[in-house]
């Protein structure tokens, strides 16, 4: 009698704790008529993260992330137009260029009242956060770069030839390659090659970005945005610029297998930013993936040991 009572007892105070647990929220903000849809966790009292997420990837991508690090963070992240859960209704306004993401995603932001905070870039995230910290410096307290190139010597041989090919835009013969990066067999590519365990990766991640890629809107803005890429290497010269003068704190956690972005882009970034911290990872493009718990543990640890972003004026 009494093990069964102790067992209902250890019961109820496991619920009373997970009732407490920080929860992550799921919300629409309308930014000029777009809707995105973005996760939200944690105090906001707390140092504030905002992650941008991936090509073809959304916020999804951040789900495991984002509960290793709501305890100390304030963590926002959102979707793209074109990506996820964001909605670009018929009729409303939107250039879909990195320049168009960079606007709205700066919009999003000043919707959301943050005027002080971290940016994680992976992928896409790079060139749209790269953007919003040239523009607007004062906004950003820190930087943590995943697999987000900003350098020549981080393209592979292949990403530079496709670059390059694309930069004519939408035509029979890009839109067919195109179509060969937003396949099934594309995008798991992107997930698996470098992996060091691809077969236990979860398929809940490519599976969510290959239905994102099945609503035509978001396959069109898809394309355009890989036309448009070319646009982020000529760009690159303005970053550097921005991380020479700015010198943000800097974590960078770099699957050092991607086949897209590889090794030497996340070195590059020494150069510029004198005290960065680098950290190589034995994995693929989508690190997280595999080393979600090490890589919020590097930014828990990179946070505590700069008392000045624990403690940023917000």
């Amino acid at each position: 009698m009494k093990s069964t009572l102790l067992g209902l007892f250890i019961t109820m105070l496991s619920a009373l704790d997970v009732q407490a647990a920080p929860q992550v929220s799921y919300r629409i903000q309308d930014v000029d008529g777009i809707k995105i849809f973005y996760r939200e966790a944690g105090n906001p009292a707390n140092p504030t993260i905002v992650l941008l997420h991936g090509f073809p990837s959304s916020s999804h991508m951040y789900r495991d992330l984002i509960p290793a690090l709501m305890g100390k963070f304030h963590v926002i992240a959102p979707d793209y137009p074109g990506s996820g859960y964001s909605e670009v209704p018929d009729g409303v306004p939107f250039t879909p260029t990195f320049d168009g993401l960079a606007d709205v995603m700066t919009r999003f932001v000043e919707k959301k009242g943050l005027t002080k905070f971290a940016l994680y870039v992976q992928d896409f995230g790079g060139p749209v956060g790269f953007r919003m910290a040239a523009s607007h410096p004062e906004w950003i307290s820190a930087l943590v770069i995943q697999n987000a190139n900003a350098y020549k010597e981080g393209l592979s041989s292949q990403v530079a030839s496709d670059i390059k090919q694309l930069s004519v835009g939408i035509n029979p013969d890009t839109e067919r390659a195109m179509s060969q990066v937003l396949s099934p067999q594309g995008v798991q590519y992107m997930y698996k090659t470098g992996a060091r365990n691809p077969e236990r990766l979860n398929p809940d991640a490519w599976t969510h970005d290959e239905e994102g890629l099945q609503n035509d809107v978001n396959r069109k803005i898809q394309m355009n945005l890989l036309a448009d890429y070319h646009s982020n290497v000529e760009q690159y010269p303005a970053w550097h610029d921005y991380f020479r003068k700015s010198q943000p704190p800097t974590l960078i956690v770099w699957g050092k297998n991607d086949p897209l972005f590889i090794e030497a882009g996340a070195n590059a970034y020494l150069r510029d930013i004198k005290n960065a911290e680098l950290h190589l990872l034995d994995s693929g493009h989508f690190a997280l993936e595999e080393d979600s718990a090490e890589i919020a543990a590097r930014i828990t640890s990179f946070f505590a040991a700069r008392p000045a972003l624990v403690n940023v004026v917000k």
